[in-house]
């Protein structure tokens, strides 16, 4: 029984240590899960690996194990925004007689040591490297240590990056469009320059396309049009942009803001005639920085997109569709997409690739210049 027992245990350290390590997977917690472990990486062809030592004994134990493992994984898709999630179950004690089956979403295979992956081809397609990586020249005790002192470094080295993101800075940039746009607030209504500054500012597409007043696809996001409406933006711009700046770093965030202002420009004018003004593009562009920063960072902020970001994109828009023009939803449209593609091009630390980032460049540059394409040839 204690020959079993290490068998188990050291099959078990083995595979923590390459999924950990090698594969950048990370331990869930759930409740109830007695002589199994779970590993999560949202970017892997597996996002789910179990590793199950419970014993079993029959075919009856096996599917209501495969039952309990679809259950879980329908939480953790809803949890993470995961339309599609394969599982890799590992079973390293089960009997001769329990035939094994890869079932729609779920492969399993059966450990009795490392040198049983050479039954299972299909996993070498996903982890090329997994014999050699589990293959050590330490043994017993020495390896128990090794692996566990690799491991804790390594979940020491994922929570210096976590804390690295989420540690708050100071919101510098936010703190300075804040007050350009209260300095423009103070001159158009204290001293009497409202009319000049829509006049020759606002974001008016006969004047930008016609009159070639270019700078007006910036210049209007930064006029307001009353005291409500200067207030309810910078609120929201403080509460989002503080967030936005200290996730995505201050060089970022800026880029993100001007892109979603021009984003939201070029879509208003292309659908409506009047002048508009305010930040609002610009915050929905952070909101849609928020949604894709959040998705990368699902494991901690997936309750939080999904109970409040979401909702209030929603809210917001369906408001703008029922205020009867007075709210230009188009601004919101536009920079609500400018955000996320330019968010996309630009990464997000530790969890963006280069290819993604390749792909959100072109795709935000493709994206402006069609709207550029439209709004200086088909609107006036």
């Amino acid at each position: 029984m204690q020959e079993s027992l290490d068998r188990k245990n050291l099959i078990a350290m083995k595979l923590l240590h390459y999924f950990i390590t090698e594969k950048n997977y990370n331990p869930i917690i759930l409740q109830g899960a007695e002589d199994e472990i779970w590993l999560e990486n949202l970017n892997s062809d597996y996002k789910i690996v179990r590793i199950v030592s419970n014993h079993i004994h029959n075919e009856e134990q096996l599917d209501f194990d495969l039952y309990k493992t679809k259950h879980v994984m329908k939480k953790i898709k809803k949890k993470t925004f995961s339309f599609k999630m394969n599982a890799l179950s590992i079973f390293t004690d089960i009997e001769e007689n329990v035939k094994l089956e890869n079932l729609k979403d779920i492969d399993c295979i059966s450990l009795y040591d490392e040198k049983d992956l050479n039954k299972y081809k299909f996993i070498y397609e996903v982890f090329p490297d997994i014999s050699k990586k589990m293959t050590f020249t330490e043994e017993g005790f020495q390896l128990f240590m090794k692996i566990t002192a690799d491991i804790n470094k390594k979940n020491k080295e994922d929570a210096i990056k976590v804390d690295e993101v989420f540690k708050p800075k100071k919101p510098y940039i936010t703190y300075t469009l804040i007050g350009i746009n209260t300095i423009i607030f103070i001159l158009m209504f204290l001293f009497n320059m409202y009319d000049y500054f829509i006049y020759n500012y606002s974001t008016y597409g006969y004047s930008i396309v016609v009159n070639h007043e270019y700078y007006r696809l910036i210049t209007g996001a930064f006029l307001h049009a009353n005291i409500l409406h200067f207030l309810f933006n910078m609120y929201a711009l403080y509460l989002i942009g503080m967030q936005i700046e200290s996730f995505m770093g201050k060089t970022k965030y800026f880029i993100i803001y001007m892109f979603s202002i021009l984003s939201g420009s070029l879509l208003s004018i292309i659908f409506n005639s009047y002048a508009s003004v305010g930040a609002s593009g610009a915050i929905f562009g952070l909101l849609g920085a928020l949604l894709y920063f959040g998705y990368h960072y699902r494991v901690y902020l997936g309750g939080v997109i999904k109970s409040q970001i979401i909702p209030i994109i929603v809210i917001n828009l369906v408001i703008g569709f029922v205020s009867g023009g007075s709210i230009d939803n188009y601004a919101h449209i536009g920079g609500l997409i400018g955000g996320l593609l330019i968010t996309i091009g630009l990464g997000v630390k530790y969890k963006s690739t280069n290819f993604e980032k390749i792909n959100g460049l072109i795709t935000s540059i493709l994206y402006i210049l069609l709207l550029v394409f439209v709004a200086f040839n088909y609107v006036f």
